[in-house]
């Protein structure tokens, strides 16, 4: 393990909005889950996996210009919870060897895209 992650190192990972009233239930929606913590009025904070986080913060200058990608064991059932929840991806791509990666844009233009490996059935 590098020295860098062996001192308890925390990721955290930013998404700037203009309006946090409206991009907190979308973000909930495409994770389908509250998020773990408040940390002030306009910054919601969800833990991906250990030690990993997504910030959602309202800061209007830095709006719309985040890009974050997500590597999932199942990428077919978190697309597919997605939906059930009224979230659609915007478009997916497909790398070597079949690798996926389904990108979400919320409503000011960042993207969130979830990323996985090919099924086994492929």
């Amino acid at each position: 393990m590098s020295e860098f992650l062996a001192d308890g190192a925390e990721l955290f990972a930013g998404i700037c909005v203009r309006d946090y009233e409206r991009a907190r239930p979308w973000y909930e929606a495409l994770l389908g889950t509250p998020p773990t913590f408040l940390a002030h009025e306009t910054e919601a904070v969800w833990e991906v996996a250990p030690h990993r986080w997504l910030v959602v913060e309202q800061r209007p200058e830095r709006a719309g210009f985040a890009t974050q990608t997500l590597f999932v064991a199942d990428l077919d059932a978190r697309v597919a919870a997605a939906a059930g929840r009224g979230i659609e991806p915007a478009d997916e791509e497909v790398y070597g060897e079949g690798v996926r990666k389904v990108i979400y844009r919320d409503p000011e233009g960042n993207e969130i895209g979830f990323g996985g490996n090919p099924s086994a059935a492929a």
